[in-house]
């Protein structure tokens, strides 16, 4: 899979009008965030990945998002792209001997 990534500070990455924070977008620009994705009928999940953000895990097809709100009014975007290939179950093995602890 190949990844692409892009970094916002200042501008929201709903389309919606910065934060009026100096810190940068806050939790307006969150839960516009969220509105945009349920009136598109695509489905999140929120998460914490790090002690500081507040991250919202979006999957369609052929891709992943990771939006990521910072404690510090960053917002951090990751995008996960498939390569389009599907393999079958005699990944799994090499998938454990990659990953397990």
């Amino acid at each position: 899979m190949s990844a692409a990534t892009r970094r916002s500070g200042s501008s929201s990455p709903t389309g919606a009008s910065p934060s009026k924070s100096a810190a940068g977008p806050g939790l307006a620009d969150l839960l516009s965030l969220l509105r945009r994705l349920e009136e598109a009928h695509i489905a999140y999940r929120l998460e914490r990945i790090r002690d500081e953000s507040l991250a919202v895990e979006v999957v369609v097809p052929g891709e992943r998002w990771e939006i990521e709100y910072l404690e510090t009014g960053e917002v951090e975007i990751e995008i996960f792209r498939s390569d389009g290939e599907v393999l079958d179950q005699r990944v799994l093995n090499d998938l454990f001997a990659r990953f397990a602890d």
